[in-house]
């Protein structure tokens, strides 16, 4: 996957401020994408100074799911447990389907994939294909 330059929403006064995703339109979307299935929303929660993604837990199909949303970018996640510094990303063909046409539903795999940091000679790099601004990538090597 591609690490676009905002998407963690970490920024200085010299890089731009990285657009914020509209998150009444996100919960519309869910109610509506829910109640087809005949689920449930449990709990929302909007992107805070702690966590850059909404999250809103569902029932649906007989077990909690969690939803999250890029706070920058539209884009979508599912989980199955969300706790500080563990989600456990899961796939969902029925809920990603719904989901498509309003944001990019990122896979199990993509989610998962390790960040390649090297150290070469005291220099720090990302390899991982990436747009991030110097202060992603401070964040990121701290």
């Amino acid at each position: 996957m591609n690490l676009p330059n905002g998407v963690t929403g970490f920024y200085s006064s010299i890089d731009n401020k990285p657009n914020e995703i509209d998150e009444n339109h996100f919960k519309s979307i869910c109610f509506d994408l829910i109640r087809r299935n005949q689920g449930k929303i449990l709990k929302i929660d909007e992107a805070n100074l702690t966590s850059n993604f909404s999250k809103v837990k569902v029932n649906v199909f007989n077990r909690e799911i969690y939803v999250l949303l890029n706070a920058y970018y539209p884009f979508l996640a599912l989980a199955s447990t969300v706790e500080f510094q563990h989600i456990n990303f899961i796939d969902d063909p029925v809920l990603s389907k719904g989901s498509m046409p309003f944001y990019k539903v990122l896979s199990k795999e993509e989610l998962n994939e390790p960040l390649d940091i090297r150290n070469s000679k005291g220099k720090v790099s990302l390899e991982n294909k990436n747009n991030l601004n110097s202060s992603e990538l401070e964040q990121i090597f701290y």
